[in-house]
């Protein structure tokens, strides 16, 4: 998972690109990059770290132009090293810088296909450099001097037709402009707005409406699945579907988890969802177990709260926080290793004794996924003083592997794989342990958005969009094999 934005204005836009990527550094902490275009020239600076660490005043003040993209990264298979910090860039056609959120599932057969048909090298193990060089090549099947809003297009419609996955793209295109599109199936979330300033009228995409709503812009409407929006630079701009078979599916772990509470993706509201899950929730424990004796609702920080409080509202507890979060450590669940995950969660957390000693608490966490961080704050619950330690997820058990942009592909990572929800309890220490329904997540993620017929629910009930994923998942295998080996 990652943060797009691109942004065509009447002004220099590498401040609102700045300040666009830190509204997304959620969506990736492990780099972030900027590349604007000014005076003929194609200006590019990316690495590895935070925004706002990546970006000095030096490298603001070269990035200078009118027309930008932007790219926070969140480390999916293939991505460990600074080559692959993002946007990328190609010099033919045109020249073309990209920033990609998602996975291509025929990443494997592309990369072979490029090399031996279209004659192109693939510097990295990113997919998204095999979309750029796609969608750069089939630009130029039909290259001339002076290219057509049409090639553009059309070139988008094969990147649809030889691209499988999940994928939102942002590309700035030299001399022309700024290029968006978004996957046939809409998994990734991909949104335009725009701002009416004394100098004209600025564009902005981006994969979260917030990063518009922060900078003053009106919202235009959500990407559509299969569309591309193509804004010249001069401010023109032209939208055209093109994909022949296209679906709203979009993520629920997008809702769940990833993006900011403050967001509304394809007209849903993240807060809303969070809120009526633990709505959901508290129905649950009011059909299952209604002699519970909770005594106090304490969230995990920072996704589980709205969640938490809803809850503890419908079953009329107390809700207090228990824990103090360290807001500088990434999170828990995408870091290499058992031994620095659970060293991690030490660090992220801090409970406050005085709100556990004696009592029966309720943990409510937005997800169980290796179920390491859920053991470790249960035992920190219990150092504290709690009398029993029941803990709720605001997601169904995660069963099967992510094979969209979250990278969680090793189902045997996964605690809920091939487990029973009591066999998960035990594993994770908990006095009794509620899971949150499929059937009850789909229902309020609908709500804000009636349209959605079918979500993007695989991690939970194992059903893939593009229905590929055992190809991926052998191709995923070999290729952590082949690095284990480097």
């Amino acid at each position: 998972m990652c943060g797009l934005v691109g942004i065509v204005a009447q002004e220099p836009v590498n401040q609102s690109i700045f300040d666009a990527l830190t509204v997304l550094q959620h969506r990736g902490q492990d780099a972030a990059g900027m590349a604007t275009f000014h005076d003929n020239r194609l200006l590019l600076h990316k690495g590895n770290g935070l925004t706002r660490d990546v970006f000095r005043t030096r490298h603001m003040q070269r990035l200078k132009g009118n027309l930008g993209i932007g790219h926070v990264r969140y480390p999916t298979a293939g991505t460990n090293c600074e080559s692959e910090a993002q946007p990328f860039y190609v010099n033919s056609p045109y020249g073309i810088t990209l920033a990609h959120n998602g996975n291509l599932t025929n990443a494997r057969t592309l990369k072979v296909e490029l090399f031996q048909d279209d004659l192109r090298h693939i510097n990295t193990h990113s997919d998204s450099e095999i979309i750029l060089n796609i969608f750069a090549h089939e630009l130029q099947q039909n290259c001339r001097l002076k290219a057509e809003k049409a090639d553009f297009f059309q070139a988008v419609k094969r990147v649809h037709q030889r691209c499988r996955g999940a994928y939102a793209v942002v590309m700035m295109i030299v001399g022309y402009g700024l290029l968006a599109f978004r996957d046939p199936n809409g998994i990734r979330p991909l949104i335009f707005g725009k701002k009416v300033t004394s100098k004209g009228t600025n564009y902005m995409v981006a994969s979260e409406s917030v990063a518009l709503l922060a900078q003053g812009y009106e919202i235009i409407r959500d990407v559509a699945p299969g569309e591309a929006v193509y804004i010249t630079q001069q401010g023109e701009m032209h939208c055209e579907p093109c994909a022949e078979h296209t679906s709203l599916s979009p993520c629920l772990f997008e809702l769940v988890y990833f993006a900011r509470p403050d967001s509304v993706i394809d007209n849903i509201s993240v807060y809303k969802v969070r809120m009526n899950i633990g709505h959901k929730l508290a129905q649950k424990i009011q059909r299952d177990w209604p002699e519970h004796d909770i005594d106090v609702v304490i969230p995990v920080p920072e996704t589980s709260r709205s969640a938490a409080l809803s809850l503890a509202h419908s079953l009329n507890l107390k809700f207090r926080e228990g824990f103090v979060k360290n807001r500088y450590i990434g999170r828990t669940f995408i870091m290499p290793g058992q031994t620095v995950r659970k060293k991690s969660v030490q660090q992220k957390l801090n409970a406050l004794d005085f709100e556990f000693q004696g009592k029966n608490v309720l943990i409510v966490d937005d997800s169980i996924v290796r179920g390491t961080t859920s053991q470790e704050i249960i035992q920190m619950a219990r150092n504290a003083g709690a009398n029993k330690v029941y803990f709720a997820s605001a997601s169904p058990p995660i069963r099967h592997p992510h094979i969209y942009g979250i990278d969680m592909p090793q189902v045997t990572e996964l605690i809920a794989y091939q487990r029973s929800v009591t066999e998960i309890q035990h594993l994770i220490q908990a006095d009794k342990l509620i899971y949150l329904d499929l059937a009850d997540l789909v229902e309020v993620a609908r709500e804000g958005n009636p349209k959605v017929i079918r979500f993007e629910a695989s991690v939970f009930d194992g059903q893939y969009i593009t229905g590929d994923e055992q190809a991926y998942l052998t191709d995923i295998a070999q290729l952590r094999g082949e690095s284990a080996l480097n």
